[in-house]
């Protein structure tokens, strides 16, 4: 790359800039483009207006006055406009820059297939390097203009949105109407840039393929509600007379299991034989979704012409359009810098599960605290509750974290001095995923393959500071545990989330309307072509100027990462649909209820809502692809483990095949008679460790009968607590099949990656053909230009 930007930064020095009216005429720009005077200004500053006479102000006047005079030396054009206590700069790029970064695209390595080569320029390519300019250009005592807008020099800094294109996207797209109707991908492209533009195919794509997802998944909890009277294990739970020991010390006493059957219905809705093949679904589907988007984005890039793009090579033409003695930034690696960012990423992960463990303490003592309270409802459901309510936490946690781990990224970035923005991104990418991960699933990974699993049992209960027991499992699985925390994170992320990113821009464009309407009024009188007309080339007045520049102003304001916020929402969203969705087969059909409206909200926001977002151009998704395959690879681990340890498959399948009636060739009852009580241990009050742990009151019944024994969910002699032969049998079997079914999920999802390509074979053939054109082309011109030249 070193070498490719030493030989970019010769050429542009010695051909740029006198090529570039060669290839001026030899383009089909409109010939009001090529005038010194613009309609369209591509950026605007905003500064408050500095008094003269105070030392203070004086000197942000100074530098103020110092910025525009350096980008008045690079030939932008500025105009000046004060309204009120705002002065507003409006930035147009001569066509001089334009055509050189054209040239330098056609005598680069991986961009000169690139559409901006040939033709007009965009508004979007034009914005895109006046943004770079204003980035890199330099006061006299080094200060940029990130360091500005921090000391309050200038206010702020966007780009303008286009009217009559703003207009279209309004009707086509950012509206409600086109709810169940394709995107107009291209023209989101042409304003918004490709990056935007790719997100939205990403996100339409996984919106698409959610469909098949969703409607499995709906017929997985269709069948388990089907069965949902007459399964014989949710019979024998609300039929059972069975006496469960206390679940907390002092108030809570023994109790019915047949008070839970609702909980058991519950429970099979979540945890029935159709899980298993759904889970090995939703694997492979999540191989087939990357390696079917990868094929649908490789037409629209190929037909964008920007299939070959190297985003860091771009960064180097526009380094040589901003200054043409410009030196490569040199690739550097410390491996100081990177021990201390690990050093330092351990130790934010260890903080987040540490967390995640304090969540798992709230809820050990806020079940025994919600049962001694004075409510009759909430004492009955106490451990329910104190599920939802960790639930709750979690979530108020996820939205304080957030912004903890955001501003932890950046600081890590800082620390590692990256190259290119490029490479800050991806590495900012990484992090935040990271830690945002960890973050969201660290209590989930406890409910899943902890909870109710190292509790201990009666007599040697595991507790916390040696007085608050470990929860327990229902006697029908852990896994609506797992079930009640999911849909409490993903409904009120999904609801929450999009009602304040909706709801904020909106409030705030309707207070500041107000002076926008009195500059319309005031613009009336105005009766000239060149305001009236958007086509015009003519240079409107300044009213008609600010009238535009404070509608964009008083828009939400957007940055580098206000695209990077809506594709980690959407891969959060992704990773609860694919990691745990044995445990919430309605994940699916959420997330595409949620993504039809996400759509239409994000381009509601984006163009109405939102400051116009600087058009970045680039070929993929970027490092997101590289998540979603980590991603991938672990729901097959994830899910292997779900069934295999938190659910009560295999269990049942042992019981049926080995223990049950069926086994024992009793063939007059149902297989799964007695699974319930086969999985409960019994616990003797004679025992003086049990008596410990109970108190006597703990032990009479609703009744008033007194207990002599209880049971609990284990597999454990009554006489000195050990495992059983079939505890040891059934862990052989958890440990077989959680090997075998991600052995089986890994080979189908290779053999989905091998048999769907990449590219479609008319992409392929289409490029193939594309550069035999292109080179016959420059044969041709080479011909033409040596006649020429012996004329």
């Amino acid at each position: 790359m070193a070498i490719i930007s030493e030989r970019l930064c010769f050429q542009g020095r010695q051909t740029a800039s006198s090529t570039w009216q060669k290839l001026n005429t030899q383009s089909h720009l409109p010939s009001c483009l090529k005038r010194p005077t613009q309609r369209t200004y591509d950026y605007v500053l905003v500064a408050h207006k500095v008094e003269e006479g105070e030392e203070e102000p004086s000197q942000k006047s100074l530098k103020q006055k110092a910025f525009i005079q350096k980008l008045e030396e690079k030939n932008i054009k500025v105009t000046k406009i004060i309204h009120n206590e705002k002065v507003f700069f409006g930035l147009c790029a001569p066509m001089e820059v334009f055509e050189e970064y054209k040239y330098l695209l056609k005598v680069s390595d991986s961009c000169n297939w690139s559409g901006d080569v040939r033709g007009a320029v965009l508004q979007a390519t034009r914005i895109r390097i006046v943004h770079f300019i204003l980035n890199h250009t330099f006061l006299s005592n080094g200060e940029d203009l990130k360091e500005l807008l921090k000391n309050d020099v200038f206010e702020t800094m966007f780009c303008l949105h286009q009217r009559k294109s703003q207009k279209i996207l309004k009707k086509n797209w950012a509206s409600w109407s086109g709810l169940f109707v394709g995107q107009p991908v291209s023209d989101v492209r042409s304003y918004f840039g490709e990056k935007v533009a790719l997100y939205y195919l990403w996100l339409g794509w996984y919106t698409k393929l959610l469909v098949p997802a969703a409607a499995l998944g709906l017929v997985v909890f269709l069948y388990g509600l089907a069965f949902f009277n007459t399964n014989p294990l949710i019979k024998e739970v609300c039929e059972a007379d069975t006496i469960m020991c206390p679940r907390c010390d002092k108030r809570c006493t023994v109790w019915q299991l047949s008070d839970t059957c609702t909980y058991a219905k519950v429970s099979h809705l979540f945890d029935n034989e159709g899980t298993v093949a759904f889970a090995m679904f939703m694997a492979i589907w999540a191989t087939l979704f990357l390696e079917l988007w990868k094929r649908h984005r490789a037409i629209y890039v190929s037909k964008w012409k920007v299939f070959d793009w190297c985003e860091e090579e771009e960064e180097l033409i526009l380094e040589i359009v901003t200054d043409t003695d410009c030196k490569p930034k040199q690739f550097r690696h410390s491996y100081i810098r990177s021990t201390l960012v690990l050093i330092l990423v351990t130790l934010m992960l260890v903080l987040i599960i540490g967390l995640a463990h304090a969540l798992v303490v709230f809820r050990v003592v806020a079940a025994p605290l919600l049962s001694e309270g004075s409510w009759v409802f909430i004492s009955d459901h106490a451990n329910t509750v104190a599920v939802m309510l960790g639930a709750v936490l979690h979530y108020v946690t996820i939205q304080i974290m957030t912004r903890l781990n955001r501003w932890v990224a950046l600081k890590l970035c800082e620390i590692e001095k990256t190259r290119s923005f490029t490479a800050t991104e991806r590495s900012f990418t990484v992090k935040m995923f990271t830690f945002q991960f960890f973050t969201l699933f660290s209590s989930l990974f406890y409910v899943a393959f902890f909870l109710g699993r190292i509790n201990g049992h009666p007599g040697n209960y595991v507790r916390i500071a040696g007085r608050w027991r470990l929860e327990e499992c229902h006697p029908t699985g852990c896994l609506t545990d797992l079930f009640i925390q999911m849909a409490v994170i993903m409904l009120l992320k999904q609801t929450l989330n999009n009602v304040f990113e909706f709801i904020v821009p909106w409030l705030k464009r309707c207070f500041r309307r107000k002076t926008v309407k009195k500059l319309e009024r005031k613009c009336g009188q105005c009766y000239r072509k060149a305001c009236r007309e958007e086509n015009d080339c003519v240079e409107p007045c300044d009213i008609c100027k600010l009238r535009d520049w404070l509608s964009n102003y008083h828009l939400a304001d957007t940055n580098a990462f206000s695209l990077f916020n809506e594709f980690l929402e959407m891969v959060v969203q992704f990773s609860f649909t694919t990691i745990f969705v044995a445990a919430f087969p309605l994940a699916p059909l959420l997330a595409l209820i949620n993504n039809v409206f996400e759509i239409r909200l994000d381009a509601i926001k984006m163009v109405r809502l939102e400051r116009r977002l600087v058009p970045k151009k680039t070929n993929d998704i970027g490092i997101w692809t590289k998540v979603l395959e980590a991603i991938g690879v672990l729901a097959v681990i994830a899910n292997g483990l779900v069934i295999g340890i938190s659910s009560d498959f295999i269990p049942r399948l042992v019981y049926r095949y080995r223990y049950g009636p069926c086994a024992n060739g009793n063939m007059q009852t149902h297989c799964m008679q007695g699974y319930i009580n086969y999985t409960l241990s019994l616990a003797y009050m004679t025992d003086p460790m049990v008596q410990q742990d109970f108190l006597h009151s703990q032990l009479i019944t609703e009744r008033g009968i007194n207990v002599t024994h209880c049971s609990y969910k284990d597999y454990r002699n009554a006489k000195d607590y050990s495992l059983t032969a079939q505890f040891w049998i059934i862990l052989a079997v958890r440990f077989a099949f959680v090997v075998l079914f991600e052995h089986v999920v890994v080979v189908c999802k290779f053999i989905a990656a091998w048999f769907v390509p990449n590219s479609p074979m008319r992409v392929k053939n289409q490029r193939l053909e594309d550069k035999l054109n292109r080179l016959k082309e420059e044969l041709r011109d080479r011909k033409l230009y040596s006649r020429t030249t012996d004329v």
